[in-house]
């Protein structure tokens, strides 16, 4: 969740380490409006391609085409590369979202 109200979707860091070194992501486009869980992207990696889902509705606003050259960031920053921002279509969607530590308390790291 970002300060501005927006919810930066990233991978985790056991979602990074069990895909292996990413060689490929696919964006999701600015204006796209998916609903929660519903598939908005690709990430390849040497071992698999793992599919990107929206963790809550709402419409993209901006996608990080950083990731296009430089897909390897979501290896070595996963928390800090995001790969595309929403604007929620319910705002206390965000509430549902978790920041780093939330993620790490959940899968009990």
């Amino acid at each position: 969740r970002d300060p501005d109200g927006h919810g930066a979707v990233r991978i985790s860091d056991h979602a990074q380490e069990a895909l292996g070194d990413v060689v490929f992501v696919e964006l999701a486009e600015v204006g796209n409006v998916f609903e929660a869980t519903q598939q908005a992207g690709v990430v390849e990696s040497v071992k698999a391609a793992s599919d990107i889902y929206s963790p809550i509705a709402g419409e993209v606003i901006a996608v990080n085409d950083v990731l296009s050259g430089e897909p390897e960031l979501l290896n070595s920053d996963p928390y800090g590369a995001w790969i595309f921002k929403l604007k929620p279509s319910n705002a206390a969607d965000l509430e549902k979202l978790l920041d780093a530590a939330g993620y790490k308390a959940a899968i009990g790291e």
